[in-house]
């Protein structure tokens, strides 16, 4: 049995010899794995503080700040590209996520991607919405935060949203900000790996060896503490609700930024026209939908509403059916079931009844029977907050309304989403109910789609993942989408009357590179600063 160094100033430092420790579980057998990590002390944490500050000291003050960060990025992306099959062979393990094609073809490449994204991002510059008023001499721009990011990632993206190589991650180095990543208990030698792949492409970069940084886990009271410390820049969450608003108090109480992304139910609406005219596709798109990854996704519709009629009942049986015939997956970890079985319980104590599963699966480290639960409209409305109640997993509700102004009331009562959307008739069926609900709907969800559903998440500069809260803590932020991500960890700086020689680049007269876009005078324009 191995217990490993956390990353921390530069140098993989062991801890003390009387730490605790933990590991992760194999979520398919139940076993322990056998390499064991250190919980890190308040010394540690402090000195990973202090060495990140004195990290993003060092670059700041470099004229090719952008260019040293985004060749890290690129240099990252080919460490990791090397460790392939170690990664993905790790991840399996730990999380029990399928190798092909859900780990190496789709999760991977998207990880080393959005590194590329953001590495391109730095060097381009767009994201400090450079702005110059030349008549009043009034400039402003986004420049880092001061202090680093403490980034704590979820269990159900090993890769592509790892506290170490994910978006929150790739954001952070891009704007400039050194990075104290948290691992996840469940998948520590994945991470591990990841960091030892950022730790060598840091040999190879000119940045400061403590510019990334890993630790495995630390003390609810020091999570607390370290949000709201004087030295931090920032923090980024993405994980459970209550965790996620006990560390966003302490970070409010401080006057510290916190992102979170907590829980979402990400309701569809499946209209009267679609179903009548299309009822096995919708079948078939809902199923790949919400039972894909064991319904562990952030944006797995897991609310459906509908219009009561033969139509929609007829949907919910072969939803049912379809569920009933469907192998349940292993899933993350085995504390999983145990979360649904909870989640489940409130939803049937509140008035859904089950129709089929609702219960682990015996004999399993870590299966959940595929669930599905109905409601009335009547009964949704009575209790609609803890009817949202996220069951994440394998779990769907759905909600029977009586008719189109009772899917209206149903809609003023959900609370913010990721994402929802709905599924409407080719022609102009639904026209009329669509016109009345999707004001509804726009209002409580990040992203709102038509006709497809929420689970694949693109990697691209338009794209929203956040959404009105609890979905996440700030609804005019993304964690995907770049380099609009990056404005998570960026304050506004307003130059006045500052003379050309003592202006940052991006703002002085000459635009520094010749494609920069930047505001001018009222217009956005790629040319230099008209001369007076």
């Amino acid at each position: 049995m191995t217990t490993h160094a956390p990353l921390l100033a530069g140098a993989w430092r062991a801890a003390p010899a009387a730490a605790p420790t933990l590991h992760s579980v194999n979520p398919a057998t139940g076993a322990a794995l056998p390499d064991t990590y250190p919980v890190s002390d308040w010394a540690a944490l402090e000195a990973a503080l202090l060495a990140a500050r004195a990290a993003q000291a060092a670059l700041l003050a470099r004229p090719d700040a952008a260019e040293a960060v985004a060749a890290f990025l690129e240099a990252y992306a080919v460490q990791l590209e090397a460790r392939v099959d170690e990664l993905v062979e790790l991840a399996h393990t730990e999380t029990a996520l399928p190798r092909e094609p859900r780990l190496r073809t789709s999760e991977f490449p998207r990880t080393a991607r959005q590194l590329r994204q953001a590495a391109a991002a730095a060097r381009h510059g767009a994201w400090r919405h450079a702005t110059i008023d030349a008549g009043l001499n009034i400039r402003s721009y986004y420049a880092p935060l001061d202090g680093p990011v403490f980034v704590i990632g979820p269990n159900n993206f090993p890769f592509a949203f790892n506290a170490v190589s994910g978006g929150d991650f790739a954001a952070a180095i891009a704007t400039g900000h050194p990075v104290i990543a948290k691992a996840h208990p469940g998948h520590l030698s994945t991470t591990r790996v990841l960091a030892e792949a950022a730790f060598a492409a840091l040999q190879t970069s000119s940045l400061p060896a403590a510019f990334v940084q890993l630790i495995y886990h630390l003390a609810p009271e020091d999570g607390l503490r370290l949000v709201s410390h004087p030295l931090l820049g920032a923090t980024a969450f993405t994980g459970s609700r209550p965790v996620g608003l006990s560390l966003k108090a302490a970070a409010d109480a401080a006057g510290k930024p916190i992102y979170l992304e907590l829980s979402s139910v990400n309701p569809t609406f499946i209209l009267p026209g679609a179903l009548a005219e299309r009822p096995a596709a919708l079948v078939d798109d809902y199923l790949g939908s919400v039972l894909m990854g064991g319904g562990q996704f952030c944006t797995n519709p897991g609310l459906v509403l509908l219009v009561d009629n033969a139509d929609s009942r007829a949907f919910v049986e072969a939803v049912a059916a379809r569920f009933a015939a469907a192998k349940p997956s292993v899933l993350l970890s085995p504390a999983a079931p145990q979360h649904l079985t909870h989640a489940v319980g409130e939803l049937a104590a509140h008035g859904a009844e089950v129709l089929l599963g609702g219960r682990p699966v015996p004999d399993t480290a870590a299966c959940f029977a595929n669930t599905l639960l109905r409601v009335s409209g009547d009964a949704f409305l009575a209790d609609p907050i803890a009817l949202q109640h996220e069951a994440f997993g394998p779990a769907a509700l759905m909600v029977l309304a009586r008719d189109g102004a009772q899917l209206a009331a149903i809609a003023e009562t959900l609370e913010g989403s990721l994402t929802g959307g709905f599924y409407t008739h080719s022609g102009a069926d639904d026209d009329a109910l669509y016109a009345h609900l999707a004001p509804i709907a726009r209002r409580k969800v990040g992203r709102l789609l038509n006709n497809k559903l929420p689970t694949g998440v693109a990697v691209s500069p338009a794209m929203m993942h956040g959404g009105p809260y609890p979905s996440s803590g700030h609804p005019g932020f993304t964690a995907v989408g770049l380099p609009a991500a990056m404005l998570r960890f960026a304050a506004l700086q307003c130059f006045d009357n500052v003379r050309a020689d003592r202006l940052p680049p991006e703002l002085r007269n000459p635009n520094p590179t010749g494609r920069l876009w930047r505001f001018i005078d009222g217009e956005w324009t790629q040319g230099d600063v008209p001369s007076a």
